[in-house]
């Protein structure tokens, strides 16, 4: 079984820099989980050592991104310095071993306009397959008009953009997730809790903004079964009769929306984002190297799953190699 696996990271010393170089109150709370040890060595990497912890757990491809919270909190300048730098490192890995990388663009949100020409460079020139977003911009909503260029270039390369977690704004860090040791105020805002609000709520103001409307045949992915969200799916359709939008968002969710389990090998989840979406809206992720076991646990977890051979293709490669069959590249 040819398992590709979506969700997969790494960072650089440069990027490393720019983050700690971030001043209040846009440092980010997760930075001290990726930066030490044997994670922050895997994340360097993208040769040998990489490759081995694949075969290991037994994926056959990573499609590569740059960690959280990739370049969403620079200044613009850096931002759009770092963008090309990134993905020009990407496609370097993907070129050296394309039977092992593929690449999700790094984009320079700051500069959404130079984001989406990034990402026409990106899928065109390097031969990426689409794009990593984390959400909010120093409080900018990722629906927010000023995003709408990379919206409309990701729908016209037909690259679908991977939407990933990442800390909530300060004010809400303060208001929700703190009065504990900052130990564990960080990680809670972050892994704990934190980033899966986040994003899932950040998905449903796309929906709610008119996003999918606007572009009909945008596709997003997004990690960890849906981030929460998926879960109260019912309860959020409840917000159609108040919207304008074309369809109920249940439908938004079914026809633009695909999850990916991040690593979290729970068979519940499995059962439940099948019944929610479908086998052909889910995707398969490890989160590397944050979820990395050694054991051959990513490729057991669909062995073992409770469906079908060919649903279980489907989930470890065929959906995303339909996703992506009519890219824009050339």
């Amino acid at each position: 079984m040819n398992i590709i696996a979506l969700e997969e990271h790494f960072v650089t010393q440069e990027v490393l820099s720019a983050w700690h170089a971030i001043k209040a109150p846009w440092h980010d709370p997760g930075l001290a989980y990726h930066q030490h040890g044997e994670i922050g060595e895997r994340l360097l990497d993208l040769g040998e050592r990489r490759i081995a912890d694949m075969a290991a757990t037994g994926i056959n491809m990573q499609v590569l991104s740059l960690t959280a919270p990739a370049l969403h909190s620079l200044e613009r300048e850096q931002a759009l310095a770092l963008q090309g730098s990134s993905n020009n490192l990407i496609a370097e890995a993907v070129k050296r071993w394309p039977q092992h990388f593929q690449g999700l663009a790094t984009l320079a949100t700051p500069d959404p306009q130079a984001a989406a020409a990034e990402l026409h460079r990106s899928i065109r020139e390097l031969g990426l397959h689409g794009a990593m977003l984390f959400g909010h911009t120093r409080g900018r909503n990722l629906d927010h008009p000023d995003n709408w260029p990379i919206f409309e270039a990701a729908q016209a390369l037909g690259a679908p953009l991977y939407i990933h977690p990442q800390a909530p704004v300060p004010a809400v860090r303060e208001a929700l997730y703190s009065g504990f040791d900052d130990t564990l105020n960080a990680a809670f805002a972050s892994f704990g809790l934190g980033w899966h609000y986040e994003t899932g709520v950040q998905i449903v103001r796309m929906v709610l903004a008119g996003v999918f409307d606007r572009f009909p045949e945008l596709q997003i992915v997004t990690g960890h079964w849906g981030e929460v969200v998926l879960f109260y799916l019912e309860r959020i359709d409840s917000l159609s009769r108040f919207t304008r939008l074309q369809r109920p968002i249940n439908e938004y969710f079914r026809r633009n929306l695909s999850v990916t389990p991040s690593g979290m090998w729970s068979e519940r989840y499995l059962k439940w984002a099948i019944e929610v979406l479908g086998t052909e809206r889910i995707l398969f992720s490890s989160d590397y190297p944050y979820r990395f076991g050694s054991n051959g646990e990513a490729r057991r977890f669909l062995e073992t799953a409770p469906i079908s051979a060919a649903d279980k293709a489907l989930i470890a490669h065929g959906n995303w190699q339909r996703l992506t069959a009519n890219i824009g590249h050339g």
